[in-house]
């Protein structure tokens, strides 16, 4: 039976998602060096970022009165700056993938452990109230999410552009993960184009398997 997220109306955000399966715990699965190839400086990829790409996807998070900036800006951002500096995070085989489409489309992309959702409430994305506030790393920091769209699950917020949820992050034990790239309808055609050259990317990572979703 396919997995459903309920997608709450949204003028600008254009999501896409999926799910990966894997046939060993992640820790286990070495990162494709054709993967591993597109997190170096002169990588060559079908898509590229840029400052046009930038703006529109802070303009997105910004919708619901969220400020992207600072320690708060999108994911996307943080992985470019850290190929600048060469220190482009190299975690497992699913991050890794996660890491350089994400990089080089220019869009946020969440990566969480489909195991560890909370299934007493159907999943679903919707701009997050007020006082939303969410545990994003192991010592326990906290980010207000007020005003940013996130995926939320029957405990509140797990996937946002900015930081994902602590609780439910991939591990070393991940065997089921599920993706959403956070893309916007400035960005025409830019989400499906990012969703599909992922999605070819997974089958490298040995025993990964792609799953559709449903978007609803």
């Amino acid at each position: 039976m396919s997995i459903t997220v309920v997608v709450e109306p949204h003028p600008l955000l254009d999501a896409g998602a999926f799910v990966i399966r894997c046939a060993r715990p992640c820790a286990e699965l070495a990162t494709p060096g054709q993967i591993a190839a597109l997190a170096e400086p002169d990588a060559v990829a079908p898509l590229a970022s840029s400052d046009a790409v930038r703006t529109a996807v802070r303009d997105l998070l910004r919708h619901g009165g969220y400020k992207p900036s600072g320690r708060g800006k999108p994911a996307s951002e943080y992985l470019a700056a850290a190929l600048a500096k060469r220190e482009f995070p190299r975690i497992n085989a699913l991050v890794d993938a996660c890491n350089v489409v994400s990089l080089h489309s220019g869009l946020p992309i969440s990566l969480v452990d489909l195991d560890r959702l909370d299934p007493a409430a159907p999943l679903a994305i919707r701009i997050a109230p007020p006082a939303t506030t969410y545990v994003f790393n192991p010592s326990g920091q906290t980010i207000d999410a007020s005003g940013l769209v996130c995926l939320h699950d029957a405990q509140g917020p797990t996937a946002t552009p900015i930081k994902d949820a602590q609780r439910t992050k991939t591990h070393n034990g991940t065997v089921a993960a599920l993706v959403v790239l956070w893309g916007t309808r400035a960005l025409a055609g830019r989400t499906g184009d990012a969703t599909r050259w992922y999605r070819t990317l997974v089958p490298a990572i040995a025993g990964a398997t792609v799953e559709d979703l449903v978007l609803a």
